[in-house]
């Protein structure tokens, strides 16, 4: 199948092996359907995408595919919090009570909205077993994450909050901005900017949708065995069907952790703007205090739920492990299954991957690191 495989879009000249890399994903690691984008000073260098849609390679992959982006969809969030700050909203050391008062609940009052989004509030899972049914439902997720306890001391580690995460922002964002996220990301991103992105699916975008294919095994598993209550609360109550992902259920919900769907060209606008001073396709997005307040390192150590170091900004990941190239200034978001989105200011780029057939790699997916190596070797 690889041979037959075209590869569709633009790329510059100076891009090059961009392209050759984006090819050679679907020779070499078993690429199935996937999209890669990159902006630079604001210009659309690369967008490339090529493969199917779907596991039966029957729905060639389009301009225009969604697709499901997992955690990516956090970064996302993070900038919309980041428009709220530097639209005079919120500080991010403000407390999340001060907003959301029945979260202060069983000692959380002093949570601050820098601490929530940097998984520091030790909200990483229900202690009580719940079902997707009970996550789905937003006002039944929120409110039982209201009254819980923390799971450790806030402030004192981060432990990745996989899905509570989105929970949480949309709680509070709602009650500081009046719209949901996906509310304010159709406003603010998709029509004002031209983003195709989505929070949630609506029924009228699904025949857009990829079908995402389980990866051979779980990554999160694999990597960083789930044994301690931490870890059952993040990552066992429910364990996630990545499959899940092509349901109605899934695609409607509520959930700016997990459901994010997007192409890679609409994904590099964004942290293209975020690593052009804020400024996208000519309009501002957010000033440049918001963006290094947004990307500033909140807290850094192993993460008690995934096992790994971690460099957290306010809901967003600094680069570690070259993930996102060789500049520690560099910072972003990736997804299970090997998604990402990224900016490195230094270059001023904006990078994006998605894909439908997700890998099993936790950190470092050879698809994705290879389109990185290519595109910084592309500009150096």
């Amino acid at each position: 199948m690889a041979d037959s495989v075209s590869i569709n879009g633009s790329c510059s000249p100076r891009f090059a092996r961009v392209r050759e890399a984006f090819a050679a994903n679907f020779a070499d690691h078993g690429e199935i359907g996937a999209g890669f984008a990159i902006v630079q000073d604001g210009e659309l260098v690369a967008n490339l995408w090529g493969g199917y849609a779907d596991k039966a390679r029957q729905r060639p992959w389009a301009h225009d595919t969604l697709t499901n982006v997992w955690s990516t969809t956090k970064g996302v969030a993070a900038i919309c919090f980041a428009m709220l700050a530097d639209r005079g909203k919120l500080s991010y050391e403000d407390p999340v009570a001060r907003y959301w008062p029945e979260f202060a609940a069983n000692g959380k009052a002093s949570i601050t909205i820098a601490q929530l989004l940097s998984h520091q509030a030790g909200l990483c899972g229900f202690v009580d077993p719940v079902t997707m049914e009970v996550i789905y439902d937003q006002a039944q997720a929120e409110a039982l994450l209201a009254a819980q306890a923390p799971l450790w001391q806030p402030g004192t580690q981060a432990g990745y909050h996989a899905v509570t995460q989105g929970v949480l922002a949309n709680a509070l964002f709602r009650r500081i901005e009046g719209r949901t996220l996906a509310e304010f990301v159709r406003a603010e991103l998709a029509m004002a900017h031209g983003l195709d992105l989505f929070i949630g699916l609506p029924d009228s975008e699904a025949h857009r949708a990829s079908e995402l294919v389980a990866p051979p095994t779980l990554a999160s598993t694999d990597a960083n065995p789930v044994s301690s209550p931490i870890q059952q609360a993040a990552l066992a109550n429910p364990v996630l069907d990545p499959l899940w992902a092509n349901t109605r259920p899934w695609r409607l919900a509520p959930l700016p952790s997990v459901n994010g769907f997007a192409n890679a060209s609409s994904l590099a606008r964004l942290y293209g703007a975020m690593a052009s001073a804020g400024r996208l396709d000519g309009k501002q997005l957010l000033g440049g205090d918001a963006i290094r307040a947004a990307t500033a390192v909140r807290i850094e150590g192993q993460d008690a739920v995934l096992g790994v170091h971690g460099r957290w900004a306010a809901g967003l990941l600094r680069n570690i492990e070259g993930i996102y190239g060789d500049r520690e200034s560099a910072y972003g978001h990736s997804g299970w299954g090997g998604s990402f989105a990224f900016s490195d200011p230094e270059r001023r780029l904006g990078v994006s991957y998605v894909m439908n057939a997700m890998g099993h790699n936790l950190i470092g997916d050879p698809r994705g690191m290879a389109l990185v190596s290519a595109t910084l070797a592309s500009c150096d």
